[in-house]
């Protein structure tokens, strides 16, 4: 069997770790561009009527390697680990995802969506309307799943002001990942980058942004405190730009200065 792409995922997470666990938990917009000379715009056609779609795709970034267990980002009791089969982890011994996105628009070879939680670049494998009759099950088990020991994760107002400002600059919804990557284990390195900074204080390292967090353990409540650059004000006034992101954190700090002003 030999499968080709029919076309690309594109949208704003090009790292794994950028990836929501599930689309509709904190996924993002992104389009599918499917290739050209195919005729794919007449197998588009009616697909316009459905919510929500389908898309089967190639996990392009694992490696060969498969592994029969996984490590999910949220556990239940027991089990730190689970088999690949009862998982949706990307390591498995055909590099096949699937995820149920949210249908905004097709226009052309292009479709346009929403919720997806696939990385920018992904080849895709097919599209499927999502048809609620026979895809929904809403009282179906869910085995482990159902045993998960999530936290709750909630921004102070200081963060959600400045979520919003690298968001609408065009920068990562900081937000959405820190609310997918700490709602397992708040302190697990080996998922993240994260470390302690006290006994219930941690930092959450995305890009070059710095997440301070504080944690509390009775509650099972992760409070995002602050957001800060990783950029120091030297480092931002060299013209090297290696990540090529200064400009985002330059406007970045100036906001964090207006705002500092206008507070005192």
């Amino acid at each position: 069997m030999n499968f080709e792409p029919i076309g690309y995922f594109h949208g704003g997470s090009a790292r794994k770790y950028e990836a929501p666990r599930q689309g509709v938990f904190a996924g993002g917009a992104g389009r599918v561009e499917l290739l050209e000379g195919r005729n794919f715009e007449t197998a588009l056609r009616d697909l316009e009527g459905f919510s929500r779609i389908w898309l089967l795709f190639a996990f392009d970034r694992n490696g060969s390697a498969w592994r029969p267990t996984a490590h999910p980002p949220v556990t239940a009791p027991g089990r730190a680990r689970v088999g690949v089969f009862a998982s949706r982890a990307p390591y498995r011994p055909n590099p096949i995802g699937l995820s149920c996105v949210r249908l905004v628009s097709v226009k052309g070879r292009s479709v346009e969506v929403d919720e997806a939680d696939l990385l920018d670049g992904t080849p895709v494998l097919d599209i499927k309307p999502y048809v609620p009759a026979a895809d929904a099950f809403p009282d179906a088990r869910a085995g482990w799943v159902e045993a998960q020991d999530v936290w709750r994760v909630k921004a102070m107002p200081e963060f959600d002001a400045a979520a919003a400002f690298v968001r609408e600059s065009g920068g990562q919804d900081l937000l959405a990942t820190a609310q997918m990557q700490l709602a397992g284990e708040p302190f697990d390195s080996s998922r993240k980058r994260v470390m302690r900074t006290g006994d219930t204080s941690g930092v959450f390292s995305v890009r070059m942004f710095r997440l301070d967090f504080e944690v509390d353990d009775a509650a099972r409540l992760v409070t995002l405190v602050r957001i800060r650059s990783g950029y120091s004000p030297a480092e931002l006034a060299e013209p090297s730009d290696p990540y090529g992101d200064k400009p985002l954190h330059r406007a970045f700090a100036a906001e964090m200065r207006k705002i500092q002003g206008e507070k005192a």
